[in-house]
């Protein structure tokens, strides 16, 4: 099951996602997962929220540029070793994993969740339903 994961790039200087949090949190927006990729002038952040149409229009609001993507939230069994039963069936189908970063929070099994950006969306649902991958909100799947 993909969910959107809303990206904008901010120069490297301190205070720029405090703003981007307290332009979210005024509006009752929580982050739920998040990750940062910096370089020496721009950070390009990347974030799964409770209401990503709302946070698009928060964020253009403020004049931000936003770029939407769809990702897929995934439950990964914690035991040493579980990432495996996510990457080797993506691997097996040729399927490149450019990102994952962790979700806060915990899925309705008590597993962490991750959340992954892919090469090829619609290959990667079908491989997470062959091979009975949880995703995030989806309730015919298991681990």
């Amino acid at each position: 099951m993909h969910i959107k994961q809303i990206s904008v790039s901010l120069s490297n200087e301190p205070g720029q996602f405090l703003a981007v949090s307290e332009n979210l949190g005024a509006e009752g927006i929580n982050i739920r997962a998040i990750s940062v990729a910096d370089t020496a002038d721009v950070s390009t952040v990347r974030f799964v929220t409770d209401d990503p149409d709302r946070t698009i229009i928060v964020l253009k609001s403020h004049n931000y540029t936003v770029k939407e993507t769809d990702v897929f939230a995934v439950e990964v069994p914690d035991h040493p070793g579980g990432l495996q039963a996510i990457l080797k069936p993506l691997n097996a189908a040729g399927i490149n994993v450019h990102y994952f970063y962790p979700y806060l929070g915990r899925g309705a099994t008590g597993n962490a969740i991750v959340i992954i950006g892919v090469d090829r969306n619609n290959e990667a649902d079908e491989v997470f339903r062959k091979n009975w991958v949880k995703t995030f909100g989806d309730e015919i799947y298991s681990l």
